[in-house]
C-alpha cells in the first residue's frame, strides 16, 4: 500500500502490517490514514472474515513519532484537535470492524501502540514484549485510546499505569488482560494459526457479530429491553441461511458449508 503499511490478503485472512520497522512503527499523520483507510476497506469485503494486524521489526508500535509530535506541539489548539479525532476514528474503526481481529504482538507497544492491541478482539504477544502508557511523563494523558484500554484491563489498572506511566512486561499485559496468550517468539505464527482456524470454523456471520453483542451488552441500562434485544437477536440468527445451515449441520454431524471439507 505504501512504505508504512501493507495490506495482503490470503483466502479470508487479511493481514495489515505496519512497515516502519526504522521508527519502531509509530504514528504519524500518514500511517493514521492509512491504517483507517486500509480498515474500512477489509470493513467492506464480504470475502474477508478475518484480519490479523501485525507490525515488522522489533516493535509492534512505539506510540507517537517524535517528529509528528513535534509538529502537533507547534499547531493550534484546533489542529490538535483535529489530529486526535483522525487518531480516535482509526481506533474506533479497528474496534468497531465487523470482523474478528487478531493483534500479533512481536515487540513493545507504547501508547497508541497500547491502543491497537486493546482494540482488537484477541491479542497474542511473545515474552520480550514490554508495554507502557508514558504520556503522564510528558503531561498528558492516553485520552483518545482510554475508552479502548480501559475496556481490556479494567479501571483500576488503568488508573495505576494511566498515572504512573510505568513500563509492564508480558507477563503482566497477560495478568491484566491486554494480552490474551504468551507464546515464544518462535511459536507466535503458529498461536497465531490456531486462532485464524478456530475463528474460521464459526459462522461468518454470527463471528462477525460477536463484538457487537458483547458492546451492546455492556452498554445496556435497561435490563428488560436488554432481553428483549438478545431475543431479537437470536431469533433473528437461528432462522438466518446461516443459522440454518449451522444448526442443520450439527444435526446431520456434518460441517456447515462456510468450513472446507
Amino acid at each position: 500500500m505504501s512504505e508504512r503499511l501493507h495490506l495482503h490478503r490470503d483466502g479470508p485472512v487479511a493481514r495489515l502490517r505496519m512497515t516502519r520497522a526504522q521508527v519502531h512503527n509509530a504514528f504519524d499523520a500518514g500511517l493514521i490514514a492509512g491504517m483507517t483507510a486500509a480498515l474500512e476497506d477489509v470493513a467492506g469485503d464480504a470475502g474477508i472474515r478475518v484480519l490479523v494486524l501485525e507490525a515488522e521489526g522489533a516493535s509492534f508500535s512505539a506510540g507517537a513519532d517524535l517528529n509528528w509530535m513535534r509538529g502537533m506541539a507547534a499547531a493550534s489548539e484546533a489542529d490538535n484537535r483535529e489530529d486526535s479525532l483522525a487518531l480516535a476514528r482509526l481506533m474506533r474503526t479497528l474496534d468497531e470492524l465487523p470482523k474478528p481481529t487478531i493483534a500479533r504482538v512481536q515487540g513493545a507497544a507504547f501508547g497508541g501502540g497500547v491502543g491497537l492491541v486493546a482494540c482488537c478482539d484477541i491479542a497474542i504477544g511473545v515474552p520480550e514484549a514490554k508495554f507502557g502508557l508514558t504520556e503522564s511523563r510528558l503531561g498528558l494523558l492516553p485520552a483518545v485510546i482510554s475508552p479502548y484500554v480501559i475496556n481490556a484491563i479494567g479501571p483500576r489498572h488503568a488508573r495505576r499505569y494511566f498515572a504512573s506511566a510505568e513500563i509492564f512486561d508480558a507477563a503482566e499485559a497477560l495478568r491484566i488482560g491486554l494480552l490474551h496468550q504468551v507464546v515464544p517468539a518462535d511459536e507466535l505464527d503458529a498461536a497465531v494459526r490456531q486462532q485464524l482456524a478456530l475463528l474460521l470454523k464459526a459462522g461468518p456471520i454470527a463471528s462477525a457479530s460477536a463484538k457487537a453483542l458483547v458492546r451492546a451488552a455492556c452498554a445496556h441500562a435497561d435490563g428488560a429491553r436488554h432481553d428483549a434485544d438478545n431475543a431479537a437477536l437470536i431469533a433473528r440468527l437461528r432462522v438466518s441461511p446461516e443459522g440454518q445451515e449451522g444448526l442443520s449441520a450439527f444435526l446431520d454431524k456434518r460441517k456447515p458449508h462456510w468450513i472446507d471439507a
